[in-house]
């Protein structure tokens, strides 16, 4: 080992020691800012690589689509034997290079569909935008019930280890037959809630710990969270307008919108196939001696090098199957437009609902508030009490349950809160926003 002078060796069990406690240390559970997992959610989510393949894939069909405007070119050979008049060898005449080249110049209905895939395109980001926040907000939810129980395994730790001093004292109260010997099995039955809680909050942390592990690739018992790195979340006024906010800004409705705005291109597209078309052809050829061309031209008129260079006019006025076809398409776009009233009028009801319910949690989280500190003077009154004799220790027992009872109820009531004000902060489109605001 470096730094040793040459020829000391370590002892064995003095290497067993260092060898597990390297491999415990990086083990220890080591504060992670929201900010930092919301980070790493993003880059190992896979609901976002699904998102982004699929916008990748609409862009790369709207420059399908765009293409047919370019230049196309071919280039080949149709080598071959000819015996009398040379035929044509999958529509062009047997030629040593063979080079075509076609675009469009004039098509109605390729520039609508053009559009039709261009708008979703765009709308494919705003569904992986959607798939972002949905990202976000799962993680947000998993750190914050995570801090909560943490801070409440913290408290039940106390807790618990009051109801076992609590036990030795009804026990020796007992022997010395000053307490009901029944007193012991309550004792008994406070400190086995108290186990039960600690499990509770212990198997919790486990899960949202591995949870968290999943979604952002750090060791499950790293994870510890820093409640003070939460933004504090906005107060939700009853007058506040945030149902026009969440029509306005929700991904899931400009998606909605954008999809059925290229249905709609996508069907005058399929009305205009019907109109005529201009596209640009060439073509070049170097014809071969030995396919006996010569023999079929007149003298000294036969040449190697041939060229043809011109448009191609279509007019098609008579496609029945075709004019189905676009009163298909007519019947899909109006239905994507009922989709978009659908879509508003379920983010309507939904962002109002959340608006309200977050008004009734806030004062839910505000009753159990008060309750928690009418327990809490109670448990210190009784405590006064009990030095001036006036109370029993089984008093304060007493008081001391209901106060942790309190405490975990208005834990429970905060985080309930929390979770309603987080949904509307996506509903919203402010969520991301929120997070980022973090880091200032």
């Amino acid at each position: 080992m470096n730094g040793l002078p040459r020829g000391v060796r370590l002892p064995i069990p003095l290497l067993v020691v260092v060898f597990v406690f390297s491999s415990i240390v990086p083990s220890l559970a080591e504060p992670v800012p929201l900010q930092r997992v919301v980070e790493l959610a993003l880059q190992h989510s896979t609901q976002t690589a699904v998102a982004s393949a699929n916008e990748q894939r609409a862009f790369s069909s709207y420059l399908e689509a765009r293409g047919q405007y370019l230049p196309q070119a071919v280039i080949g050979s149709g080598l071959g034997k000819s015996w009398g008049y040379p035929l044509s060898l999958e529509g062009s005449a047997p030629s040593i290079v063979n080079l075509a080249s076609q675009f469009s110049m004039i098509n109605p209905a390729l520039r609508d569909f053009v559009r039709a895939a261009k708008t979703e395109w765009q709308g494919s980001t705003m569904q992986s935008k959607d798939q972002r926040d949905q990202v976000i907000q799962e993680t947000v939810l998993s750190y914050a019930e995570l801090a909560e129980w943490e801070a409440l395994l913290t408290h039940f730790d106390d807790d618990q280890a009051q109801s076992r001093k609590m036990e030795e004292i009804v026990n020796q109260r007992i022997q010395e037959g000053v307490d009901n010997p029944l007193l012991r099995t309550q004792a008994k039955l406070t400190t086995a809630r108290a186990r039960l809680r600690m499990a509770q909050a212990q198997g919790a942390i486990d899960v949202l710990r591995n949870r968290l592990s999943q979604w952002t690739g750090l060791p499950a018992a790293s994870i510890e969270t820093v409640p003070d790195s939460m933004p504090s979340l906005p107060e939700i006024k009853h007058d506040d307008d945030l149902v026009s906010k969440a029509v306005q800004r929700s991904p899931s409705i400009q998606f909605t919108q954008n999809h059925a705005a290229a249905l709609d291109f996508r069907a005058r597209g399929e009305h205009r196939a019907l109109w005529p078309t201009l596209d640009f052809a060439g073509q070049y050829a170097l014809l071969a001696t030995f396919n006996n061309y010569e023999n079929y031209f007149r003298p000294g008129s036969f040449q190697q090098h041939n060229a043809t260079l011109g448009v191609v006019l279509r007019f098609p006025f008579l496609n029945p199957s075709q004019h189905a076809h676009a009163e298909a398409a007519d019947a899909d776009a109006l239905r994507a437009r009922q989709d978009v009233t659908d879509a508003k009028n379920r983010v309507s009801e939904q962002t109002l609902k959340l608006q309200r319910s977050v008004e009734q949690l806030a004062a839910a989280q505000e009753v159990a508030d008060l309750e928690y500190q009418i327990a809490q003077s109670s448990l210190d009154a009784v405590k006064i009490r009990v030095e001036a004799s006036t109370a029993t220790l089984h008093d304060a027992e007493d008081a001391r349950i209901q106060a942790s009872d309190r405490y975990q109820q208005l834990q429970d009531a905060t985080f309930q809160l929390e979770r309603g004000r987080i949904e509307l902060l996506r509903a919203t489109g402010d969520l991301e926003a929120w997070v980022e605001g973090g880091k200032r």
